[in-house]
């Protein structure tokens, strides 16, 4: 009896481990959604001050000069 609660307990401290490095893991996936999310608003606010040619498709726009 002494033997399997000395092996549950031995058990629940792995799980209790294995829940912590889980919970770091989400932590900084968060933190690197919460950048991509930031970057991903600033691009947008960026590509709707573009103005492109209402006269030619992009196609036809001619290349930047160092092409």
């Amino acid at each position: 009896m002494e033997q399997r609660l000395t092996d549950m307990e031995i058990l629940i401290m792995h799980h209790e481990r294995t829940i912590e490095q889980l919970h770091e893991v989400v932590a900084q996936q968060q933190g690197r959604i919460d950048r991509l999310s930031a970057e991903l608003r600033f691009i947008k606010e960026q590509l709707k001050g573009l103005v492109f040619s209402q006269n030619r498709t992009p196609a036809e726009e001619e290349p930047p000069p160092h092409y």
